[in-house]
């Protein structure tokens, strides 16, 4: 009998959708200013399958996180999907945003990017849509990070801006 629950357990889990695994979807996204290079470490971390699910639908084209022969594509994809879904205003003037690459990490993916270099910031103003294009009730916590001083706000879809001044 207990070898029949364990199979149909097995089977009901191996059955069941990403969104029914975790019926909620979101992700942090963190802008630290690094005083010393004067830019903005920027590191996003989301459910790999969602992101997984939001690239594939953005681009058209099946990629893995978990094969390594999809690495180069991946890659081209985050540097356009991030370009278009995550933006950095410092002081009233935008920043160029780089992507540096990205890590997984069980069932998450690191996303690590960086500013070009600004001064210390007064107002920092950042526009955050990451996963928008897949979920709609996609929620990204966001932390601001200046002179050791804090800021998180919860972005909830539809809303990607959030203003903080230091």
């Amino acid at each position: 009998m207990q070898k029949l629950l364990i199979v149909f357990i097995f089977f009901l889990v191996s059955s069941v959708q990403a969104k029914e695994i975790h019926p909620y979807h979101v992700g942090s996204v963190e802008f630290k200013y690094n005083p010393a290079s004067k830019t903005f470490e920027i590191s996003g971390k989301f459910f790999l399958d969602d992101l997984e699910n939001a690239l594939n639908e953005k681009y058209g084209k099946a990629v893995h996180f978990n094969d390594p022969k999809y690495k180069q594509e991946i890659n081209a994809f985050l540097v356009k999907y991030c370009e278009e879904y995550l933006k950095l205003k410092v002081d009233n003037n935008f920043l160029k945003i780089t992507y540096i690459g990205f890590e997984e990490d069980q069932e998450a993916v690191n996303i690590y990017l960086e500013s070009e270099k600004t001064n210390a910031p007064k107002k920092v103003e950042t526009a955050v849509s990451l996963l928008y294009n897949r979920f709609d009730d996609q929620m990204n916590i966001i932390h601001i990070i200046v002179g050791g001083n804090r800021k998180s706000h919860k972005l909830n879809y539809p809303d990607r801006y959030l203003y903080q001044n230091f």
